[in-house]
């Protein structure tokens, strides 16, 4: 195998200008609301001084991202999705807009912050599930793996650097400037989501595009093997080891609450999704995307385990950019597959119960871990955790024959070009 194919596989942006479009949209969001994020908790502290007003926030992004999510997925199955995605993302910009206003307007009220919070996670979760079909309707299905690990390592990315520049902005311009810079990245996602083509659902109609969505929708998942499989695998990694609630306690007990090793553990992380997505390209080529969310999955539960046992503090980052790494390559082949086996009249609403999926088990997850910490310690809660997703993911792999021979499409095969019809010389010359 040659060298270049283990590095990220950037042939999606070169080869699809839509996609291409359909990635700066996304980066550019994404970036912008790791902004948003930390300038909300910023000024929610601000505001009320109290851990339940920052806890807040994540009542009023996860109830709207649970609820407008299953909406979303029917939604998407019934209209052109980038009309969904289009509106909105122009919500979001609203959303945005407002978050801008009332900074500079000085607002004292953390209600009405809460509630512009609110407005734009329920438009995000309104389109999210549209917007992830979108990969397998614009690229070939043997780069639809490579575009999600693109689209990952942008997320990463942002993950990383976004809450630096918050914090760098924030600091020299104040709450105003880190809304508008958020406000101006939605605007540029807006503008990329202008340029792609019209995505109706397969068999929609010819005329309005839109219909009734085809019945047994979210059923699907259950009668198809690879796809309840790979989301109980999800499942099982993120809500039997999820470890970011206890990082706290960890810092606290090992390394005397050092506010900077605590950023750490969150860095290292994000470092290595990040360098596991530069690295994909090799990942992306392997066929039995089953196997690999499997294997992948089990090393994040098994590098959480280590973490939880991990004395110096060089070993405990490098079990967490391990997991960061694994996460990323799960992640990607987890999101592959799906898209992949999903019949695109379904694909809405299955891709919001992946979308679901990936909200609720992190955070049901952190609470699990919260809970057992304690009553037992932080390492007791991650090392069992660690060893529990292991378990769980190996029945999956036991009693789910199909996903874990599943193998994605082989690479497009160029189409033979068709003769040309002979001329009146050729054919004065075959009559001849």
């Amino acid at each position: 195998m040659r060298a270049r194919v283990r590095f990220l596989d950037i042939c999606p942006l070169r080869g699809s200008r839509p996609f291409r479009d359909l990635w700066i949209g996304s980066s550019a969001s994404q970036l912008g609301g790791q902004i948003a994020t930390v300038a909300v908790l910023a000024q929610v502290w601000d505001l009320t001084g109290s851990p339940v007003g920052t806890g807040a926030i994540g009542l009023a992004t996860g109830l709207p991202m649970l609820l407008f999510g299953l909406l979303g997925g029917t939604l998407a199955d019934a209209v052109d999705r980038r009309t969904v995605v289009r509106a909105t993302t122009a919500g979001q910009l609203l959303a945005a807009a407002g978050l801008c206003a009332q900074a500079l307007a000085d607002n004292r009220n953390v209600l009405l912050l809460l509630a512009l919070v609110a407005t734009g996670a329920a438009c995000g979760a309104l389109g999210a599930p549209a917007r992830r079909t979108f990969p397998v309707r614009l690229l070939p299905a043997d780069q639809v793996a490579a575009g999600l690990a693109l689209t990952n390592v942008s997320f990463q990315a942002a993950m990383l650097a976004g809450p630096a520049l918050a914090g760098l902005i924030i600091a020299r311009w104040d709450f105003p400037a880190a809304y508008a810079a958020q406000a101006m990245a939605v605007a540029v996602s807006l503008l990329m989501v202008i340029r792609l083509p019209a995505m109706r659902p397969e068999s929609a109609d010819a005329v309005s595009g839109t219909r009734r969505p085809e019945r047994g929708g979210w059923r699907i998942v259950l009668r198809r093997p690879t796809l309840w499989g790979s989301m109980a695998t999800d499942l099982s990694a993120t809500l039997l080891a999820m470890p970011i609630a206890l990082f706290p306690l960890i810092n606290e007990i090992r390394f005397d609450g050092n506010p900077r090793t605590l950023g750490l553990f969150l860095s290292a992380v994000a470092v290595g999704g990040i360098t596991a997505g530069l690295l994909s390209g090799t990942v992306t080529r392997w066929r039995r995307g089953g196997l690999v969310q499997l294997t992948a999955a089990g090393v994040w539960g098994l590098a959480l385990a280590c973490f939880g046992l991990a004395g110096p503090l060089w070993l405990a980052l490098g079990c967490l950019a391990v997991a960061g790494a694994a996460d990323t390559v799960s992640v990607v082949t987890r999101s592959a597959v799906v898209q992949l086996e999903t019949p695109d009249a379904y694909r809405g609403r299955v891709s919001s119960v992946e979308h679901v999926i990936g909200v609720a088990g992190p955070e049901l997850g952190n609470f699990r871990g919260g809970l057992l910490a304690s009553a037992t310690s932080a390492p007791f809660a991650l090392v069992t955790g660690g060893l529990s997703a292991i378990l769980a993911i190996a029945a999956v792999a036991a009693i789910n024959t199909p996903l874990c021979a599943y193998r994605t499409p082989p690479p497009t095969q160029p189409a033979a070009p068709k003769p040309a019809a002979p001329g009146p010389a050729d054919a004065a010359t075959a009559t001849g």
